[in-house]
C-alpha cells in the first residue's frame, strides 16, 4: 500500500511567551523513525511531511489549509493511507479520514500493527491482541459510522446505530476479559519457570535498548543463537533466553527483550508487563545504544524512563546497569577513537560493534567482573559421594586447579561469589561424610 507519513510538530508556550517545541527530538529524526516504522510492515512510503502545529484543533488536530494541502498530495501520489506520527482521538481520526478520503492511523495504531505482524509465540499474540482490543474499544464509533444516519430525530437520543455500538463494545469487553485470563495463565507459567531457574541460580543478564539499537545482533554474537536480526524497527518481539559461558567458565542466562520506543503506547506497556518483568528479575542489565544515531541521547532517555516506570530507579540502575555503546563500526575514525577512549574511562560503559566483534571480549569480561561481586577463594575436597556436585561447581565457580586423589576424592581450587560459597557449604554440609576438612578457605 502507498502511504504518506505526516509528523505534526506541536508548539508549547514557555513562560516568557516564546514558542518552543513540545518534543525533545528533532522533527527530522521523528520523520525518519516514523518512515522506518511504516517500512517495517512493508508499506511503500511515497511522501513524508513535517507539519508545524501552533494551534491544535480538537476536531482535526491540523489546520484547514494544511489538511487541503495534504489532500492534494494524496490525490497526486495516489496514496490511500496516512500515518500521523502523533496520538489521535477517535473524532480526529474519523474527521481526517473524511477530509482525505483515505485510511488514517496514528502512531499507536502503527506500532500495534507492527507488533501484530511480529508476534510469533502464543504469549506474544495474546499480548498484542489484548493491547489492540483495549485501543480499539474507545474507537468503536469509527466502525459504525454507516449507521449514524439511522439514528432517530425529534428528541430521540439514540437509535439502532448506538445500539449496535453498545453490543459491539460488550463483545469486545468479553473478549478482553477472556484474553486477560489467558494471559494470567501465561504469567503463572513464566513465574514457575523463574522459580525453577532460581533453584539452579544462574545469573540473568537482560538486554534492553531502543528498537534497532542492535540488541539481537549482539545477542547472536555472544551466544551463537540464530535470533532474527535485521536493520528494521522491531525485527524481534518475543523474548529469547539462552545460556552462555563467560570467559572464566561461569554460566549465565542472557535474555533478549522487545525494543523500546518513544511514546510507547500505554496499552502495550500494560500488555507486555509480563514480558518486561524479565528485566526486573535480571541480575545485570545491558543497555544497548546505537551510537551512530544522532538521536541516541534522546533514545537513551526514553529507555531509562521506561525502566523507571517498571520500578528500576537511578540508584538501582547504577548498580545493575552497563551501557553498551554499539555500532561504533559505523563511526568516522576520529569519532570512533574518541568514543572508545571515553568509554574506557567510564566505570559502567563498554564500546562495541556487534557486527565486527570489536569490544565484545571486553564486554564479556565486564559482565564477569560485575557478576562476581566479592570473590571468595576456596579449596575444597569433594568426597566420593559428593562428586555429583562437579557440574554445579563448573557452572557456578571459577576452577583454578584440580587434583584427582588416589582415594577417589577430588581437590579443587575455586573462586566464587559469597552467595555461591554459602550455597556450596550448604550442599556439602548435607552429606553424611562431610566435615570441616572438606571445606577450607
Amino acid at each position: 500500500m502507498r502511504a504518506t507519513v505526516v509528523v505534526p510538530v506541536l508548539k508549547s508556550r514557555s513562560r516568557g511567551g516564546q514558542s518552543e517545541s513540545a518534543s525533545t527530538r528533532t522533527p527530522e529524526s521523528r520523520l525518519e523513525e516514523a518512515t522506518g516504522l511504516a517500512q517495517a510492515i512493508d508499506l511503500d512510503v511515497v511522501n513524508g511531511q513535517i507539519v508545524p502545529v501552533n494551534d491544535p484543533r480538537p476536531a482535526t488536530l491540523l489546520g484547514t489549509g494544511k489538511i487541503e494541502e495534504i489532500k492534494a498530495l494524496l490525490d497526486e501520489r495516489d496514496s490511500g493511507l496516512v500515518i500521523v506520527d502523533h496520538p489521535l482521538t477517535p473524532v480526529q481520526q474519523r474527521n481526517l479520514e473524511k477530509e482525505w478520503n483515505a485510511k488514517v492511523i496514528d502512531r499507536t495504531g502503527l506500532i500495534l500493527e507492527i507488533f501484530g505482524r511480529r508476534a510469533s509465540t502464543k504469549e506474544g499474540t495474546l499480548q498484542v491482541d489484548l493491547a489492540h482490543l483495549n485501543y480499539q474499544k474507545g474507537r468503536l464509533v469509527r466502525s459504525w459510522t454507516h449507521l449514524e444516519r439511522q439514528r432517530g430525530g425529534g428528541g430521540f437520543m439514540g437509535g439502532p446505530g448506538e445500539t449496535q455500538i453498545e453490543a459491539d463494545r460488550r463483545m469486545l469487553q468479553d473478549r478482553i476479559i477472556k484474553l486477560e485470563r489467558e494471559l494470567e495463565q501465561v504469567v503463572r507459567t513464566r513465574q514457575l519457570h523463574r522459580a525453577k531457574r532460581r533453584k539452579v541460580p544462574h545469573p540473568i543478564v537482560a538486554l534492553v535498548g531502543y528498537t534497532n539499537a542492535g540488541k539481537s545482533t549482539l545477542f547472536n554474537r555472544i551466544t551463537g543463537a540464530g535470533v532474527l536480526a535485521e536493520d528494521i524497527l522491531f525485527a524481534t518481539l518475543d523474548p529469547t533466553l539462552r545460556r552462555m559461558k563467560l570467559p572464566h567458565g561461569r554460566t549465565v542466562i542472557l535474555s533478549d527483550t522487545v525494543g523500546f520506543i518513544s511514546d510507547l503506547p500505554t496499552h502495550l506497556v500494560a500488555a507486555f508487563r509480563a514480558t518486561l518483568e524479565e528485566v526486573l528479575e535480571a541480575d545485570l542489565i545491558l543497555h544497548v545504544r546505537d551510537m551512530s544515531d544522532a538521536d541516541n541521547q534522546a533514545q537513551s532517555s526514553d529507555v531509562m524512563r521506561i525502566l523507571n516506570d517498571l520500578g528500576i530507579d537511578e540508584a538501582e540502575a547504577e548498580k545493575r546497569l552497563i551501557e553498551v555503546w554499539n555500532k561504533i563500526d559505523r563511526l568516522e575514525p576520529e569519532v570512533h577513537d574518541a568514543m572508545v577512549q571515553k568509554s574506557a574511562g567510564a566505570s559502567n560503559v563498554v564500546a562495541v560493534s556487534a557486527v565486527s566483534g570489536e569490544g565484545v571480549d571486553m564486554l564479556m569480561e565486564e559482565i564477569s567482573r560485575r557478576l562476581s561481586g566479592v570473590m571468595t577463594v576456596a579449596t575444597i575436597r569433594l568426597p566420593v559421594d559428593k562428586l555429583a556436585l562437579l557440574p554445579w561447581l563448573y557452572d557456578h565457580a571459577i576452577v583454578d586447579g584440580r587434583e584427582d586423589n588416589e582415594d577417589g576424592t577430588i581437590t579443587l581450587d575455586l573462586r566464587l561469589s559469597e552467595t555461591e560459597a554459602t550455597e556450596l557449604e550448604r550442599r556439602i554440609g548435607n552429606g553424611p561424610k562431610s566435615s570441616k576438612e572438606d571445606w577450607e578457605r
